[in-house]
């Protein structure tokens, strides 16, 4: 039974590849067509060949059995007519060999035929099939094409507002943009603007600080070539000074005898000073203790390096408070006892003293600051130069002696001011004064006019400036030098 199983299946494998051998060769007209037709591929009819075939076969079978003797039963009748018919079919070969090469002929021309058909019907089904390859990427273009036009179809419908809301964003960035171009133009122009401004700030305070630094220089070369010129002139001052004096004594003549009766005539007794409310009768011609104050600032700067001041005729301690204010030392000395009391109210450091009987041995080289503001002119002119000698000694080398009194040139004084005071005596000329200090041995001498008289006269702007000035300029001047 097994055996049998395998030789079927044996035979059933050689008709299969009998049956493959010849759909190669012999392809179906029409193909798959319900593959075909659900693909949408074109269905070519071709020929069918299979009656030529079958056609064929028959004449094939007809031709060889030409000539051909029927089989029969055996038997010796059998056999004889057997016999006769080969015999008969053999004298009759030359009448039939034409019609058998026809036949045969005949048959290969239907071969042939049967061979360019199958040749036409596989070129059909290779068109076909290419065909339907060419017609399925076409379709899938045309799919495309469709999808493209719908949606070029939907882009147009929407195109207007598309371009609506194009142009609006287009206007929108093209705003957003020319106002940030002109944002950073202003933020560059500002930036710009900034780093020339510091480079101008840097240059100008550079430049400052070298001018800055060439003028400290040159103040500080130019102070320490004073400081040496004003140490060389104070010594050359003090040494001409001490030589003229010497030589001034050894040349002045010895004091003759006196006669045994001489008569000199008596001079008066001076009159007494009249009694005065003198702090009331500062208050009302000097001015009050503000404006007082403010005039003897001037005085700030040279009194600014002193350790120990006296004040001569201090009155209501006006300079004494500046040097307190400034940290100074100082002492007045006053014949009002008034205003002795009145500096002692504010704390002050004065008491009531002639300054011929203050400035005596006892003060020697005390001092290196003496002031005296509207003094000189109440002293007998007699006794000014002792005054001036007496201050000398009782300052150190280097100090600072400032006298403030009216100013004779100026010719208001002697329409308004001087004789206001009945105290006063004479005023004294700074020429005259200037003598006096380098006498006693001051040096570095310098005068300075002060309030000028065009600011309590108003009138005097009315003369010319050069007269004016000349006749009327400080209505008091001040006088400051240095002991050598």
């Amino acid at each position: 039974m097994d055996s049998d199983s395998a030789k079927i299946m044996e035979l059933r494998a050689i008709v299969e590849g009998v049956r493959e051998r010849v759909r190669a060769r012999y392809p179906e007209p029409s193909g798959n067509g319900a593959e075909s037709s659900a693909k949408g591929a074109i269905r070519v009819p071709i020929a069918d060949l299979m009656p030529l075939v079958h056609a064929r076969d028959a004449a094939q079978a007809k031709i060889a059995a030409i000539g051909g003797v029927n089989p029969r039963a055996g038997g010796f009748v059998n056999n004889a007519i057997q016999a006769v018919k080969k015999t008969i079919a053999r004298s009759l070969q030359w009448f039939v060999r034409d019609q058998i090469s026809f036949n045969r002929e005949t048959v290969a021309a239907i071969e042939a035929a049967m061979e360019a058909l199958n040749d036409h019907n596989r070129a059909l089904v290779e068109l076909a099939a290419r065909t339907n390859e060419s017609l399925a990427a076409l379709h899938e273009k045309l799919v495309s094409i469709q999808e493209d036009a719908r949606e070029l179809k939907d882009m147009r419908s929407h195109w207007p507002e598309w371009r609506a809301e194009w142009d609006r964003k287009v206007a929108t960035n093209e705003i957003q943009f020319l106002r940030s171009v002109a944002d950073l133009q202003g933020a560059f122009q500002h930036r710009t603007t900034l780093i020339e401004s510091n480079f101008r700030e840097i240059v100008k305070a550079q430049h400052s600080d070298y001018l800055g630094a060439l003028d400290r220089a040159n103040v500080d070369i130019q102070k320490r070539l004073w400081a040496d010129l004003e140490k060389i002139r104070a010594e050359y001052s003090r040494l001409i000074h001490d030589e003229l004096r010497v030589i001034r004594l050894r040349q002045r003549p010895a004091p003759a005898a006196a006669p045994a009766q001489v008569s000199v005539p008596q001079t008066p007794p001076a009159a007494a000073p009249p009694a005065l409310d003198y702090t009331r009768f500062a208050h009302r011609f000097r001015g009050p203790e503000e404006v007082v104050r403010r005039t003897e600032e001037f005085y700030r700067p040279y009194f600014a390096e002193c350790h120990n001041v006296l004040d001569i005729g201090c009155g209501r301690g006006e300079f004494l408070e500046l040097m307190r204010e400034m940290g100074v030392s100082a002492k007045g000395i006053d014949l009002g006892e008034e205003s002795v009391a009145q500096c002692r109210e504010k704390n002050l450091d004065a008491e009531a003293a002639d300054l011929f009987t203050f400035l005596g041995p006892q003060s020697a080289g005390e001092f290196d600051g003496i002031f005296a503001s509207q003094i000189v002119e109440h002293i007998d002119p007699a006794r000014l130069p002792e005054m001036i000698r007496l201050c000398a000694e009782s300052m150190r080398r280097g100090g600072v002696i400032a006298i403030e009194t009216p100013n004779p040139d100026c010719l208001a004084i002697f329409a308004t001011y001087f004789y206001l005071d009945p105290t006063h005596t004479r005023p004294v000329p700074h020429p005259l004064m200037q003598f006096y200090l380098e006498e006693a041995g001051f040096g570095q001498i310098e005068v300075r006019e002060l309030s000028p008289a065009i600011e309590s006269i108003p009138e005097l702007g009315e003369l010319p400036g050069n007269f004016r000035k000349r006749f009327f300029g400080g209505l008091d001047y001040a006088i400051i030098g240095r002991r050598l």
